[in-house]
């Protein structure tokens, strides 16, 4: 499995003035409308219901928001980088700044799992965060996403 597969270029996106974690998944779900047609509400409702299980902030100012939806049919995810770090209720107590998005269809089990792995492995690397944190434009921070696990993959 590859990001490239997974996050197209037009699903990265720099944030600017996100104030909290319910407006940061609006407007993860506004995004995921306009990309993938997803229902806003739905997408919302998804991830903070994800969200009270425990919170997906992993550290190192990296959050995994992710949701099983009925409406999507493979494994698709949505990369933010935050102009301000935001309070996420993390592991580490350190504020966010790097959140990649991950939806699934609700019966995709191990493909799921794998995509969140290998999201979680990319973003554990302090090399690529800290590129991503040092470019401005979308589609460099897709390509450094998408050649890193290319590579790795290699």
């Amino acid at each position: 499995m590859q990001l490239s597969k997974i996050l197209r270029p037009e699903c990265v996106k720099l944030l600017n003035g996100a104030t909290s974690k319910k407006r940061l998944f609006q407007d993860i779900a506004e995004l995921a409308q306009s990309v993938y047609g997803l229902g806003q509400s739905q997408v919302l409702d998804a991830l903070l219901e994800r969200e009270t299980l425990g919170p997906t902030g992993v550290g190192q100012g990296v959050a995994l928001p992710h949701a099983r939806l009925h409406e999507i049919d493979r494994v698709c995810g949505l990369f933010f980088r935050l102009d301000r770090p935001l309070e996420f209720e993390s592991v580490d107590r350190q504020p966010v700044d790097l959140v990649f998005t991950l939806f699934a269809p609700e019966n995709a089990g191990v493909e799921h799992l794998k995509a969140l792995a290998l999201v979680s492995r990319t973003l554990r690397d302090p090399g690529i965060c800290a590129k991503l944190r040092a470019n401005d434009d979308a589609h460099t921070l897709h390509t450094i996403l998408t050649e890193t696990t290319s590579s790795q993959a290699a």
